[in-house]
């Protein structure tokens, strides 16, 4: 579990020129990791320290950053609780096996590249009083098809990851239950969130023998992050929430914003927005013969649908507007399945009202 050569050579770099001797024991594990425990002899004293690692899959430790995430909360609070044990640093093993410090920070930053391009909610805006798509609009949605279909061909075997996909679109922070928990009073009822929920714990259960449809994902394929730089070629910005998770999650994060935006321009889905959601479906099925993805879609497209009806991320989008999507992510979650001929009766119950024009978008972070 921990690289033993590395944490020596740390601890003698720590105590330069006086340490004589560095034993690492295991002390013991439990279910989330173990302990090993480190005898420090100098030329003046012996001192011992613990140094703790966490299994890698379960538990919401699946990935280096949930682990780090763990440990720097760690740093930060043992020492703020009395009689407790107190954490020194936070150890990172390099690529080259070698350990740093990165504890004691108060705050993180990520570093990037600098994307060029036009995000593609200029495109959904474009396509607002269209009766049929453009070229250069099959023309992008077949390459965004394609590109999906390609990283989605890359698979993985782990049941932990996948319930942990279906688990974080449900519960995590920045997905359904965490973006219901930043609108403000009054826009949704507490009781139809906690009934949209409830649904989707529901649909949890449907999807656990799913696990084998476990591939390389985005996991926020949405328009503010798809970046065009000609008619098919573009970049991408901001994946999120770890690289391994159903394919659906990323078709839903683009698909929601074809039945958003033509729900602010006509109440309903129609008109070019009707037919590139046809066509994302069509083109993808084609190229991966995943028809499976209409049976795991519903509670992807409730926290999609979640996420756009959000008067804090979208305020210009209207209460009539916003109750047909709230209507539309119902519909989904009380179906079989997800059908794309289902979509307007999805939406039906919402009534006509005055709705958005030029409506642009924005990413939601």
């Amino acid at each position: 579990m921990i690289n033993k050569k590395s944490i020596e050579a740390y601890v003698r770099k720590l105590f330069e020129g006086e340490v004589i001797d560095v034993n690492i024991s295991k002390l013991g594990e439990g279910v989330q990791g173990a302990g090993f425990l480190i005898e420090v002899k100098s030329k003046t004293e012996a001192r011992t320290f613990v140094v703790k690692g966490l299994y890698p899959e379960g538990l919401e430790h699946d990935y280096p950053a949930d682990r780090a995430g763990v440990f720097l909360l760690d740093l930060d609070t043992f020492k703020k609780l009395p009689d407790h044990v107190k954490a020194l640093d936070v150890l990172s093993e390099m690529e080259d096996g070698s350990i740093k410090s990165i504890g004691g920070g108060r705050e993180y930053y990520l570093l990037m590249e600098q994307a060029e391009g036009k995000h593609y909610f200029n495109d959904l805006a474009a396509m607002a009083g269209k009766d049929a798509l453009e070229s250069y609009d099959i023309n992008r949605i077949k390459s965004m098809t394609s590109y999906l279909a390609k990283i989605h061909a890359v698979k993985r075997e782990s049941r932990q990851l996948y319930l942990r996909k279906v688990r974080d679109t449900i519960g995590h922070g920045e997905c359904l239950m965490g973006v219901f928990d930043t609108y403000p009073d009054g826009a949704v009822s507490y009781e139809e969130m906690a009934d949209i929920e409830k649904k989707c714990v529901d649909w949890r259960a449907r999807l656990r023998p799913m696990t084998g449809r476990l591939c390389q994902v985005h996991g926020d394929f949405h328009p503010g992050n798809i970046w065009f730089q000609d008619d098919e070629k573009f970049i991408l910005l901001d994946r999120s929430r770890g690289p391994w998770g159903d394919a659906v999650d990323d078709i839903t994060a683009l698909t929601i914003n074809y039945i958003f935006f033509s729900i602010n321009e006509y109440g309903i889905v129609k008109g070019a927005y009707l037919e590139a959601l046809n066509m994302f479906y069509e083109e993808y099925i084609r190229a991966t013969g995943d028809h499976d993805l209409f049976k795991v879609a519903a509670p992807f497209y409730a926290f999609r649908g979640a996420v756009v009806a959000n008067p804090v991320f979208y305020p210009e989008v209207t209460n009539e507007s916003r109750r047909k999507i709230i209507s539309f992510i119902h519909g989904v979650l009380d179906d079989e399945s997800f059908k794309l001929e289902k979509v307007n009766e999805y939406v039906k119950k919402g009534s006509q009202g005055p709705r958005i024009r030029g409506f642009k978008g924005k990413d939601y972070f």
